[in-house]
């Protein structure tokens, strides 16, 4: 694979997708080289035994702020059908192992707006602050460690004293949530990988970015007059991708203000009819009692289907991957058991289950990038043409505000692309 054309882009997640889109586009040349032996990167949608063959996502599950977002029109366009998630799924919140009552549920929904007030309060001198402050801030709000726990390890994938408060406003999106029927990652890689020059099993190793950019890889080298890396920041962190010249300071640092938080997913399937009291496709969460406690809120039965999924995220999520899948259905269990009591036992002894693992998979290492405290413009920063636009970096972590999604990675992409395009 001894080539030259005029765009090598690498990476053929959906950062990837949206650059050779854009470059196919233009009539440029182009070619996308992928390390794994798919596309679609953190958009992957599997069908594991373990939970009957139904479609699962392991990755990304939704379009954010879906009437903006510009992934919506490809797919209706397409006519695909999208879900309205927020109303199709139910709620459920407990303290204590007993359901909220009315006036909690209530002081639980005007806590979100306060908690959003209490950030821009904390930020308007221009400064940054961790996440945990906000909370700090509200010592009297019950409620305010719930949302804490919330928007930083379930969402966001860090723990709130790591987490930029300004980065999370900076991405923080309100709108529909919508979803492909039959999954994100089979959405991309049914309408955004059709006709592309994709090289599987391809990894970059070193890439010379001078008058001419060489990428090095172990079936040959690709010569072209501008490069877009979509890999994530945990991959260029790790030093598994060689750059020559060494990149520029003020990108190795934006590099490592990013690092990758980690969100786990654990399915448990049922083996019985019991439903645990719950309605089909119900949101399960409960009251944190204090700023930095863990929260693993779950989605039980989605789409009528017989299992319960969770989610583990942060500091908590790192732990547990490295305990072993063992220790990850264990601790599942154990948030279920609070909730419902010994039923839980029984309901899911001897069902299938599954476990994520991004944290192991050598071509990501981990779910998504977070900013740290002081470090918002990290962001903006690797997103910024190196070389008048002979290297361009792209993906979730270069983009404002759909940070950590898939529209965020799209975007980035068609941005690289056009600095791309600049340089030739």
């Amino acid at each position: 694979m001894n080539e030259d054309i005029e765009v090598v882009v690498i990476g053929a997640g959906v950062a990837g997708l949206g650059a050779a889109a854009a470059l196919r586009a233009a009539g440029r040349s182009h070619v996308i080289l992928e390390a794994s032996g798919r596309a679609g990167g953190r958009a992957w949608t599997a069908y594991p035994a373990a939970l009957g063959g139904v479609w699962f996502d392991m990755g990304a599950i939704w379009f954010h702020d879906a009437e903006n977002n510009p992934l919506t029109p490809i797919a209706r366009n397409a006519g695909d059908t999208l879900l309205r998630s927020d109303e199709i799924r139910g709620e459920r919140t407990y303290i204590d192992g007993r359901p909220i009552n009315a006036s909690e549920a209530r002081a639980y929904d005007a806590a979100w707006p306060r908690y959003a007030a209490a950030a821009e309060a904390l930020l308007k001198d221009g400064g940054d602050v961790p996440l945990s402050a906000v909370a700090q801030a509200l010592a009297d709000d019950r409620w305010a460690p719930t949302v804490e726990a919330w928007e930083g390890p379930v969402i966001c994938a860090a723990d709130a004293d790591t987490f930029s408060t300004r980065d999370w406003r900076r991405n923080a999106l309100g709108g529909l949530n919508l979803v492909p029927e039959g999954g994100v990652g089979a959405f991309v890689t049914r309408r955004l990988t059709a006709g592309l020059d994709i090289r599987f099993d391809t990894p970059a190793t070193r890439i010379e970015w001078g008058e001419r950019v060489k990428v090095e890889t172990p079936a040959g080298t690709v010569t072209a007059k501008a490069c877009i890396v979509t890999v994530s920041t945990g991959v260029l962190a790790s030093g598994a991708l060689a750059f020559d010249p060494a990149l520029p300071a003020e990108t190795r640092d934006a590099v490592h203000a990013l690092p990758m938080g980690l969100a786990i997913k654990v399915a448990l399937r049922a083996n019985g009819p019991d439903r645990l009291d719950l309605p089909g496709h119900c949101s399960v969460d409960r009251q944190v009692a204090r700023s930095g406690e863990s929260l693993m809120p779950f989605q039980c039965w989605p789409f009528g289907r017989d299992y319960v999924q969770g989610w583990i995220g942060g500091g908590l999520a790192w732990t547990l991957a490295k305990a072993g899948e063992a220790a990850v259905i264990d601790h599942a269990l154990g948030e279920l058991r609070a909730l419902f009591g010994g039923r839980v036992d029984r309901l899911f002894a001897g069902g299938g289950t599954l476990v994520t693992h991004w944290d192991s998979d050598p071509w990501v290492r981990g779910a998504y990038c977070y900013a740290l405290p002081g470090h918002a413009a990290a962001r903006d920063i690797l997103a910024r043409p190196i070389a008048d636009g002979r290297l361009n970096f792209a993906g979730e972590g270069c983009n404002v505000p759909y940070a950590g999604t898939v529209a965020g990675a799209w975007l980035s992409g068609q941005a690289a692309a056009r600095a791309a395009l600049a340089a030739l």
